[in-house]
């Protein structure tokens, strides 16, 4: 069950990391930066925010605090990257370090408990913690990316008005027994 679960959870990271990089490839690369207030924030800023807390709580996962003395948590917020590039190594970071930590975990490690700014989790509740975190933030740059391609956006499920015949393709196939993303991890940008 646990060695599913690890399975099934980096899966789950996979797949939103492919839909943030999905939503970005569609901007040119100044409206990575765009603002739609001085209080909102770009997506460069979330991809930041996002790369520092993975550095952060993945880092020495099992043997240091989650919030590492040497994150500056609120500098995450200040724009200062400059390219897609820079942006894209930053995005990249954050996600290794993630995944590389959880693909090391054993099914014996989820029930240890490890600290998060001294508050006490098990292994899975941590897990579970960062798989609510990081989504709604994957969530805020879709909806940004959407709102500035407009038209222009390439849908990253099912397109409007498409759905009926998703539907009827899906359920013409055998039942089967597999991973919800992996078709989606698999299925060609439309």
């Amino acid at each position: 069950m646990d060695k599913d679960y690890l399975e099934s959870i980096i899966k789950q990271f996979e797949y939103y990391k492919l839909l943030g990089e999905r939503a970005m490839e569609q901007l040119p690369d100044e409206k990575l930066f765009w603002q739609y207030s001085e209080e909102s924030n770009s997506i460069a800023t979330i991809v930041k925010h996002l790369s520092g807390n993975m550095l952060s709580r993945w880092t020495d996962l099992l043997s240091t605090d989650g919030e590492k003395e040497w994150r500056n948590r609120d500098d995450e917020f200040e724009n200062d990257i400059r390219s897609r590039d820079e942006l894209m190594v930053k995005w990249n970071d954050g996600w290794q370090c993630l995944l590389n930590t959880l693909k090391q975990l054993t099914e014996d490690d989820l029930q240890k408990i490890v600290y998060i700014r001294n508050q006490g989790h098990t292994v899975m509740e941590a897990i579970n913690r960062q798989l609510a975190h990081y989504p709604y933030h994957i969530g805020q740059i879709v909806y940004v990316a959407k709102m500035i391609s407009g038209n222009n956006w390439k849908s990253l499920s099912i397109p409007k008005g498409n759905s009926q015949s998703f539907n009827a393709e899906k359920f013409a196939a055998p039942k089967s027994r597999q991973h919800f993303t992996d078709e989606l991890l698999k299925r060609p940008e439309k």
